[in-house]
């Protein structure tokens, strides 16, 4: 099968693959550009385990074909953070035990992620609508929301913050 040359933006950065038109974007991110933090849970899109941002809209990497974000601005797990500064929704994952074994998480981050960029103080209720499709076997999803409600307030805190000049 003939291979499609695209070209996106992923974590900020220029990309180009050389992909089968069938490649599924979750399976570029892993294995063209070896960005594993995107996780394959069951590959029908009902676990949640493979969102990312796309254009910043939470999207189940395993139901989009990777030539379908030519031209876009992808952002994965790995595009949160920096090497050694957790992005509040990490730091929050963790101080709040939203986590147990992680495979879910970075597709619960990703989610929250969304929501946030939308609703910058979501209720609890608003919290679970949003991660409503990421199916967590380990938890009970509590720590979870609570760890998003704590991320969501860390960031209204530091948006209010005023700016100080160096």
């Amino acid at each position: 099968m003939a291979e499609l040359h695209i070209a996106l933006e992923v974590n900020g950065e220029q990309r180009e693959a050389d992909v089968e038109p069938r490649t599924l974007l979750v399976s570029m991110l892993r294995e063209d550009l070896e960005l594993t933090g995107t996780h394959v849970g069951c590959d029908t899109s009902q676990c949640g385990a493979c969102t990312v941002l796309v254009d910043g809209h939470a999207v189940k990497s395993c139901t989009m074909l990777a030539v379908q974000a030519e031209h876009t601005a992808v952002t994965t797990i790995e595009g949160l953070g920096q090497p050694g500064s957790l992005h509040p929704l990490q730091q929050a994952f963790w101080d709040k035990h939203g986590l147990q074994c992680g495979f879910c998480t970075p597709g619960m981050i990703m989610a929250a992620a969304d929501l946030m960029a939308h609703n910058p103080e979501p209720t609890d209720t608003e919290i679970r609508h949003a991660i409503a499709g990421n199916i967590c076997r380990c938890t009970g999803y509590h720590n979870i929301v609570a760890a998003v409600r704590e991320a969501a307030s860390v960031m209204r805190e530091g948006a209010a913050a005023p700016a100080t000049n160096a």
